[in-house]
């Protein structure tokens, strides 16, 4: 018998593929390279993988390698390094010259000539001005050093969410490449059954269609998988190309603290908070400076000259004090106060709005947890094994007739489906792990029981 111009099996041929093809179809059969028993590929023991990326290796590469850490980093010290400057006096004016010189002929010959004449200034900020911008320096440091810590934990979730997109795509493309095995082995029994004459031309251009699709769904999948490890080696600061293990699915806690204590945990270490406080801080501290602004910087300066004469060089000497008086204190002075408790006050509003989001966030994040938990232990304990009965129950009436073959493949399809679904909601689960640490600005502890128990 010819199938599309090649030797297809007979009628025993075709009996012994549907009865190997029945085991692998069967709940406890081995499918695609898996062991008998195996019940859903989230089963599988962490240690029985192959070496690949950690999440944690993950962390420590962004930590060394960023360069937007880097740069965050190289900003604080800079803001560091202005805090001397900030609580030092002004720098003096030294003053070389001569004065009451004749002209044309710019000589020292006259009686009150002064040739040379040295003076030195220097300005006295008003008792208190010194101090008050030295706290402002300081707390600009601290600002942007929680701006660098608010940075690590922004770009330490982005590289979280590049690692679970790399995993859920890596175990997209194993289900699919199940479900390619599946449909490839069906097209085969479908050629063998129709060369034998017991099978209908129809079922084997499905199975032909089935397969080409399957095989776009894959290289859709490694197109995405390519795009998310470019996005982690970006994040990295490697080149895009640069090969990418498997990410391991790390520990994945399933009980979390309350709410009152995640927003707790929020206000004592988010980097983001600690800054706003910091700015509310600052403010009013320059609104302190802005109120002593009236009053008067003092000026102080010696000077020396001296000429010849009949009896010989004579020195002269001066003491000089000046004020700053604040004549359009009403223009400057008043509005500079205006101006910095108008600034107190947006502080203080920021401060307010950054503490309603994060606490809006952290329960949205808890949200999304809890029904990502609840799915994945929906789809355990229900879902798969239900699907799994109901490939049993379709392989049972294929073989005595009941069912055509279509519908037993449909039935394990499903249960692939399911599996890709399982999958998508781990990786659902870690991003928002990731997203709470960031909104809380640490760990969150491991807890008793993980998300996905190794067996």
């Amino acid at each position: 018998m010819l199938i599309n111009g090649r030797p297809g099996p007979g009628r025993a041929g075709a009996a012994g593929i549907l009865a190997a093809l029945a085991v692998a179809l069967s709940p406890g059969g081995a499918v695609a390279g898996q062991a008998p028993g195996h019940a859903s590929a989230m089963d599988a023991k962490p240690a029985a993988q192959s070496p690949g990326l950690t999440l944690e290796a993950v962390y420590e590469l962004v930590r060394q390698r960023s360069p937007r850490l880097e740069a965050a980093g190289a900003l604080a010290a800079a803001a560091g390094a202005r805090e001397a400057d900030a609580a030092t006096l002004p720098d003096p004016m030294f003053q070389l010259g001569a004065m009451n010189l004749s002209v044309p002929g710019f000589r020292a010959d006259m009686p009150n000539s002064m040739a040379p004449s040295l003076q030195l200034m220097q300005m006295v900020p008003f008792p208190g001005k010194l101090g008050l911008s030295a706290r402002i320096a300081r707390q600009s440091t601290a600002m942007a050093e929680a701006d660098a810590a608010e940075l690590q934990w922004e770009v330490r979730a982005q590289a979280a969410m590049a690692f679970f997109e790399l995993y859920e795509a890596d175990r997209q493309i194993e289900v699919m490449t199940e479900t390619l095995t599946l449909l490839r082995d069906f097209e085969t029994v479908a050629r063998a059954m129709y060369g034998a004459g017991e099978g209908r031309q129809s079922d084997v251009l499905h199975a032909n269609v089935e397969v080409a699709r399957m095989d776009a769904e894959i290289r859709r999948m490694q197109a995405m998988r390519d795009g998310a490890a470019a996005r982690l080696n970006g994040i990295l600061n490697r080149a895009a190309g640069t090969p990418v293990p498997a990410p391991v699915l790390p520990r994945l806690p399933a009980e979390l603290p309350a709410a009152d204590t995640l927003r707790a945990w929020a206000e004592a270490t988010r980097p983001m908070l600690a800054r706003g406080r910091l700015s509310v801080d600052q403010a009013a501290t320059r609104l302190e400076l802005a109120r002593r602004e009236i009053w008067p910087d003092v000026t102080v300066g010696v000077q020396y000259g001296q000429r010849g004469g009949d009896m010989g060089t004579e020195r002269m000497a001066g003491v000089m004090v000046g004020l700053t008086l604040p004549v359009f204190a009403s223009k400057r002075q008043y509005r500079m106060r205006d101006e910095m408790a108008a600034m107190e006050q947006m502080a203080g509003a920021d401060l307010a709005d950054m503490r309603a989001m994060v606490g809006a966030r952290i329960g949205e994040l808890l949200a999304d947890l809890e029904r990502d938990r609840t799915l994945v232990h929906l789809y355990r304990s229900e879902v798969l094994p239900q699907a799994e009965a109901n490939v049993a129950s379709a392989l049972s009436s294929y073989r005595v007739g009941a069912v055509d073959f279509m519908t037993l493949i449909g039935a394990r399809m499903t249960v692939n489906t399911y599996e890709q679904e399982l999958h998508a909601l781990v990786a659902d689960y870690g991003r928002a792990l990731a997203e709470l640490e960031m909104a809380i600005g640490r760990e969150l502890p491991a807890g008793r029981r993980a998300l996905v128990e190794d067996r």
